[in-house]
């Protein structure tokens, strides 16, 4: 899928993940920022690559903001964002 310009989803709430992306050209690159990042860092960046690349998106700069997001949370957020960002009018529920 490919971005077409910046877009966000989530919230700085507890318990939520605010995800900023946008188009690039040099690959996945996460910047994450997160309340749990010690112990939850890995998984969290792991979550974010994983929706990305079951989207089909290759290149991307993510902006990362967890407040203690479960999986699911995070895994929606990216959903979100990449068809907000790709101008996607059609849903490919996973």
């Amino acid at each position: 899928m490919e971005l077409k310009t910046v877009a966000s989803a989530g919230t700085l709430e507890s318990s939520d993940i605010q995800i900023i992306i946008e188009p690039s050209t040099a690959g996945i690159e996460i910047t994450l920022e997160s309340t749990v990042k010690a112990q939850f860092g890995e998984e969290i960046e792991a979550v974010i690559k994983e929706t990305l690349k079951s989207l089909g998106v290759e290149s991307a700069k993510v902006f990362a903001n967890d407040k203690g997001a479960i999986n699911p949370v995070i895994k929606s957020r990216v959903q979100t964002a990449v068809h907000r960002s790709a101008e996607n009018k059609e849903y490919k529920w996973m």
